[in-house]
């Protein structure tokens, strides 16, 4: 197992809905969240749930994304590239880096564990979000470099699309519930590692 020099606060942010999926079923480059998964993201409209929705953002000193989202979230991100960090994407296809305006892509082809390196060294003191995709999630999961799980849990039944957690045969890891908020459109939870 991969030992990470831990500086920063590592953080699973997702949005997901009751039965478990983060996206809809059928994700492609014209429905990047699946079929209505763009429906696990509306809460992040409504005035109540503005300040989950900032925080990602508020508190991150970098992201790390896998590529499938990257490829499907370029687009729709636009000429900014959302994130206005510092984002390390995991990869096996190398790419040059990428600047949309103050975001910057770094395609990692070296592997997860140089990946979260070198996003926690551009995290510096602030937090290391991981956003997606849940394969990536589950990487983070399985390699224990999770410090707090951030969920949005939407009232939605997708019945179907990709599972946030899948099992992955790893040990169990009992959390701490360290904040409960819910409005219409969200259940907002924050869990930490013990």
């Amino acid at each position: 197992m991969a030992v990470y020099p831990c500086m920063t606060n590592t953080v699973l942010e997702f949005s997901v809905s009751i039965d478990g999926f983060a996206t809809g079923p059928d994700v492609d480059m014209d429905t990047p969240m699946g079929v209505e998964g763009e429906r696990l993201h509306a809460w992040m409209d409504e005035a109540a749930d503005a300040p989950f929705a900032r925080r990602p953002l508020d508190r991150a000193g970098a992201f790390l994304l896998g590529r499938r989202m990257f490829d499907l979230g370029e687009r729709p991100w636009g000429e900014d590239g959302t994130f206005r960090r510092p984002c390390f994407v995991v990869t096996g296809r190398p790419k040059e880096m990428l600047v949309k305006g103050p975001t910057t892509f770094t395609f990692v082809t070296d592997g997860f564990t140089r990946a979260v390196e070198l996003a926690r060294e551009a995290a510096g003191e602030r937090d290391l979000v991981i956003m997606g995709g849940p394969a990536i999630a589950q990487q983070a999961l399985a390699a224990g470099i999770v410090d707090e799980i951030r969920l949005h849990l939407v009232p939605l039944l997708l019945g179907a699309g990709t599972r946030l957690f899948e099992p992955a045969g790893r040990a169990l890891v009992g959390l701490e519930l360290t904040e409960c908020v819910h409005t219409p459109a969200a259940v907002h939870l924050t869990y930490r590692r013990p």
